[in-house]
This record gives C-alpha cells, structure tokens and sequence, in this order.
C-alpha cells in the first residue's frame, strides 16, 4: 500500500489518482480518504492529480494510541506534502479537516499552496463560548464522547442519521450514505474517536485562518445538523481575506457524499480548480 512514513514514525496511507496539478483531500471525523473517491474520480477525469490520506488512526493508517491534536495532523499533512513533493496544491478539506488545513497553513504557511476549499468546515471555533454564543455547547461533545464509549457501532449507525440530515423530510440521502458512513467510523480506533472530539470542539483557528493569503471557496449547509454555518462557514469566510462562501440551502454535512449535492459541490470544486 502506498504509505508515508511520518518524522514519528506512523504509516500515513494514502490514494494517489491521476496527473497534472495537484488536489489534496482532508477528510472528515469519523471517516477516512474513501470519503472523497467520487470527488477522486472527478478531478482524476478532469486532468488533475487527487490524492486523499488516511489521518493517523483512521483507516489504513497506523492505529496509534497519541498524536490527536491539529499541530499533529498539520505536521502529517506537510510529511505528506514533503514527501511527494507536492507543490501549487489545493487542499480540500472537509469538517475536521477543515482545522487540519487551516493549522498546516498557520504552521507551515502556503509556500506550496495554490488555494483551498473549505467544506462544512470546523473553523474558526466549534465550541460555544461567551465570544461565540452560536457554537456547540459542551455538552453536546460530552455526549458524543460516552455514545462512543458505551457502545460506538450502535453510537455511530445513530450518528449517520443527522451527519446527512436523513431526519428530514424529503432526504436525499441513501441508505448507502449512513451504512458507508457506519463502515468508515468503525475504521477509526476508539481513542482517536474520543480524542478527536476534544480536539475539534475546543482548537481555536482563528489566527491560522489571518494567515490564508490563497484563494478560498469556503462550502457550508444552512441544515449542517453537525457543524453549525453561523458559528463556523459565515465566519470563516469573514476572516479570510480572499474567501468566497457558497451556501447550500437545505446541505447536510455531508454534502460530498448526498446524491445531488455531491454533483453540484463537484461542478463548484471543477470550476475552483480550473481559476
């Protein structure tokens, strides 16, 4: 399997499609690269060259027991970025990956950066604070930690249902959409589930996002049941000194994946690329 091998010594797997400039996809918690193989194939169709890794205990890569904090993950992503020697790249980043992107930018800055998307992203802050009374609160993060902890295949089978906003009337999302989602979560080890939550709720991104001096598509539902819009796409986009927000009326969070949204968020990411 093609891996990289990280300056700490965990086994980033990763899927490497196509030629031409490069498109990097950060996926989302609890998921893993298989996430993004339809936006893969179109970037692949369309001449360019997407590669999407597994984070560091998800998927293929190394299940580590530690590392699951954003300077970590940023760290992974420019061993990555390194170790191919990617360069003018656009990074695609979905929920959490969306810190992941925006902590490698804050630490590693853009040097090989072409631009970004943004995609039902967790920046600036997920966490309801008095500063950012339209995040989650706390407790909504205590209770997705003990829902994994108690019993986390039921947990995430439950989960799946608000991810694509499948409660709602006139859903387009698929059966397939939450038993794909259940398969990919269960990828995950344990720890990194719990630990990931801390990390997302309480990281703090608003400085790496004053460093954005690339091009940003930032891609946000208005019934993002997950990653509230107000607290985090509408904000982003008002740091961002070049940023563009798309809202989706009616988009889950999972907008890649949801059949009618994917093939809208994938004209929208073309259309990006090809600026």
């Amino acid at each position: 399997m093609p891996v990289c091998t990280t300056r700490d010594g965990v086994d980033i797997f990763y899927q490497d499609w196509g030629r031409g400039r490069p498109v990097v996809f950060i996926h989302g918690w609890p998921l893993n690269g298989d996430a993004w193989q339809d936006q893969l194939k179109a970037v692949a169709d369309a001449g360019f060259r997407g590669i999407a890794h597994d984070r560091r205990g998800h998927g293929r890569s190394t299940p580590v027991f530690d590392g699951y904090d954003f300077d970590t993950f940023a760290d992974d992503l420019n061993d990555l970025l390194t170790g191919l020697d990617l360069r003018d790249v656009t990074l695609v980043a979905h929920s959490m990956g969306g810190g992941e992107l925006a902590r490698y930018i804050g630490r590693h800055g853009t040097g090989r950066v072409r631009s970004a998307v943004l995609l039902s992203a967790i920046p600036p802050l997920m966490l309801q604070t008095p500063d950012n009374p339209e995040g989650v609160p706390q407790k909504a993060f205590d209770d997705i930690k003990a829902g994994i902890l108690k019993e986390r295949s039921q947990y995430w089978q439950d989960a799946s249902v608000p991810f694509f906003s499948a409660n709602r009337d006139g859903t387009k999302a698929t059966r397939g959409n939450k038993d794909a989602f259940w398969y990919m979560a269960m990828s995950e080890t344990i720890e990194g589930g719990v630990a990931c939550v801390d990390a997302f709720a309480a990281t703090d991104f608003h400085d790496d996002l004053r460093k954005f001096d690339v091009p940003t598509l930032v891609v946000h539902g208005d019934d993002d049941q997950i990653v509230p819009i107000d607290a985090t796409g509408r904000k982003t986009a008002e740091i961002v000194a070049d940023a563009r927000l798309k809202v989706y009326e009616g988009g889950s969070h999972g907008i890649a994946l949801v059949p009618g949204d994917k093939e809208r968020f994938n004209a929208d990411l073309l259309a990006f690329l090809q600026k």
